[in-house]
Formats: C-alpha cells, structure tokens, sequence
C-alpha cells in the first residue's frame, strides 16, 4: 500500500513540474486608454511571434490609476498618455520601484463634436476654457454662454475621469492647470464610453486621442483648433511633425519597471515594441518617432538610462524635435 501511495506523490510532483515547466509567461500592463491601441496592437503581434508562451495582459485603467499599479509593483509597464508627475515619482521611489521612461509615438488629442453639429467652424482656447474650467460647473449650460455667436441650445459635455492623462493634458493645455475641470460632465476612463455618448447628441463636445476619432469619424466630426499662431488647424499627422496643432499635440510613453525588464519575456516585449511601434503606431494611426529615437530608447534600456526627462510637472506644447533633444541627454 505504502508503495502506491509513493507511485502517487510522485506521479503528482512530475505533473507539477510538468506543469511549470511549460506555464505561460506574462507580461502585465495597464494605465492610459489612448496608448492602449498601439500596445494593444505590438501585444497581439508579440504573442504571436511566441506561439503562444507568452502572454500580454494590457489594462485601461487611465495614466494615473496605471501609475498606482505600476508603483505599488502589480504590473510590468505601465502606459502613459503624459510623463510620470512628481508624487508617482514620490510614490514609486518609496516602494523602490525604479524605471524606465519610453517614448513610443505623438497623439494629436482631439475635441470632437456630432456630425449634426453645424455651427461650430473651429474653436480656440478661450472658448474651451470658458465651458471647461471649475467656474463654469453649474453655470455655463449652454452654447450660447460659450459665445454670444452660438445658438441657445443644450451645452453636453463629455471626457475622461480624473485618473486619465488625456484629463490631466487637456486641462493643463486649456485651462491652465492640470485636472483643473468643472465636475458635471460625463466622465469615463473608456474612451468609446465618450464615443458613444458625442455621437447620440447633437449638442455634446468631448475630447480624446486621436486613435479613437479616426475609429469612429463616421459618426463623430474633429474641431479645428486655433493655435497660439492663431491658426484654425484640424488634427493629423502631419499638423502634429510641422508643430501647426498646438497646444493639443503631446508625447505618450510606456513606463518598464526596471525589476521587470530582468524577465526574459518582458525584455523580449520592449524590444519587439521598440523594434515595431513605427509601424503598429501608423496603424492605429499615430505619428511615429524617427527611426533614432526608438533606438535610443533601446539604448537607455542596455545602458540602465533610469528615470524621467521630465520634471515631474503637467508640461504642455513638447514638440517631436524638443522630446528627442531631451532624451538624448538622459
């Protein structure tokens, strides 16, 4: 009897073993919705390149909620649609979490109106801010209080939550202080929640990554923004390399928690994302970086380039050239 419990134990350690012999890998990420398409897409080709032993988990929990994962160590990288501000930084430093910072494309982040909208030509920062900031919570309900040129219809606000880095930018470039936002609007961290809800309303106004309003332009229409030049200009790739589609043109980054990047996998991830997001990032139709700046961001990654080029402050109107100056002297 003894011997067929032994035959037993024994028969259920070798299938344990057998077991983490052969278990899947995984690569953790969250944080913003807007980079969620372009790691989405290098995720689906990297799993592919594994045959299936690896998997990557991508998360939308928005920048800042991505960052308290990332800095309390549940996840590998974490997708940031803004660089890492000072009390993630703080936040990540007491918990010994070092990282690196890696610029993966531009976003030209879009206000979008109804397709049925038709008297909104362009809009400028005046006029954003007036609908947006904390002072207009309650009180500007209408296009008309907007500007005395619109009509006196409904005023329908739509956008991200707090913890989004598309809120923390779009605030900071429009009203002057990041997550400075009236409160009575509709929020969500899903950006095809904000989709939804502009494209049933004739009347509603809301913003996000560009990704998202080339998905769905059928049934949504970009606004021209005036820019500091006081030039009217539409979102696009090539408004976001000549610096026209200012103030809303903005880096986004993954973050690869140093730790992390010992695992064979993870390292293989940032690789094949550093070696392809050129190309996934015009498909989901952002601009890409120049060549160069994908290999350094490999660079800093061999030579352990910890930390951010950034101040840890809400920064606003970083051009393709400026992000590429500043990450060679990292």
């Amino acid at each position: 009897m003894p011997s067929f419990k032994l035959a037993a134990a024994v028969a259920i350690l070798f299938s344990g073993i057998q077991t983490a012999a052969h278990a899947q890998a995984v690569v953790k990420i969250d944080g913003s919705s807007t980079v969620f398409p372009i790691t989405e897409a290098v995720a689906e080709d990297f799993q592919k390149s594994t045959k299936g032993a690896v998997k990557v988990t991508v998360g939308i929990s928005g920048t800042g909620g991505g960052f308290k994962k990332f800095c309390r160590g549940e996840t590998d990288i974490s997708d940031a649609s803004r660089p890492i501000l000072k009390q993630e930084m703080e936040a990540c430093a007491q918990a010994g979490i070092k990282y690196f910072e890696l610029p993966v494309a531009f976003d030209a982040l879009t206000v979008v109106i109804n397709p049925k909208n038709t008297f909104i030509k362009q809009l400028n920062a005046e006029q954003l801010k007036k609908m947006w900031e904390p002072a207009a919570q309650g009180k500007v309900t209408t296009w008309k209080q907007v500007d005395a040129s619109f009509p006196d219809v409904p005023l329908k606000l739509f956008g991200p939550g707090a913890d989004s880095g598309t809120f923390d930018y779009f605030t900071e470039a429009t009203v002057g202080k990041a997550k400075s936002s009236r409160g009575d609007y509709t929020a969500s961290e899903d950006d095809n929640v904000l989709v939804q809800g502009v494209s049933r309303d004739v009347n509603a106004i809301g913003y996000f990554g560009y990704a998202y309003y080339v998905e769905n332009q059928g049934k949504l229409k970009a606004v021209p923004i005036v820019n500091k030049a006081g030039q009217a200009v539409e979102p696009g790739p090539k408004a976001v390399i000549d610096g026209s589609y200012n103030p809303l043109s903005r880096p986004i980054f993954i973050y690869v928690s140093e730790k992390a990047m010992q695992k064979q996998e993870v390292r293989e991830f940032v690789t094949f994302y550093m070696k392809n997001a050129a190309k996934l990032a015009t498909e989901v139709k952002y601009v890409p970086l120049p060549a160069k700046a994908y290999d350094t961001a490999l660079e800093h990654v061999s030579k352990k380039k910890l930390g951010t080029v950034f101040g840890g402050e809400a920064e606003v109107g970083v051009t393709i050239d400026a992000l590429l100056s500043r990450e060679s002297k990292l």
